[in-house]
């Protein structure tokens, strides 16, 4: 009984080489696409992360503080405020110290009336909130 294989004509070298052929020309179209989204995302910025990969890498400066003296890096937040940004890695004084109508709006249109407010009152924000209202900055 003859395999259908063998029908074909192919011998089991021929077969594997024809498999790995298809196989890696399969990968590589796959790894181009890949690239060229990546290329994509990194030209267009659509989810804004070369503004994120900058703060994060940049090399802040130490600010010297002398011994019981609080320096307040940004008069619009509260300590609690600052030290709460600070765990998650932002400079406060990086932060605007004036906020326009414009920027005011922004913050309850992407965090929401209660949110926004609660902010305002003095809740500390957290991370999630900064990322949502990145843009408004």
């Amino acid at each position: 009984m003859k395999k259908w294989y063998n029908n074909l004509g192919l011998s089991n070298n021929k077969r594997m080489k024809k498999f790995l052929q298809i196989f890696f020309i399969v990968l590589g179209i796959i790894f181009f696409i890949i690239i060229i989204a990546g290329a994509y995302l990194y030209v267009a910025d659509p989810y804004e992360i070369k503004s994120l990969i900058k703060s994060l890498t940049e090399q802040t400066t130490p600010i010297k503080q002398e011994k019981g003296v609080v320096v307040d890096k940004n008069p619009l937040l509260s300590p609690t405020q600052e030290q709460m940004l600070e765990k998650v890695g932002i400079d406060p004084s990086t932060l605007p110290t004036k906020i326009t109508p414009a920027m005011e709006q922004c913050f309850y249109d992407k965090l929401g009336n209660k949110r926004a407010n609660e902010i305002k009152g003095g809740s500390d924000p957290t991370p999630g909130d900064y990322f949502l209202a990145r843009s408004c900055l």
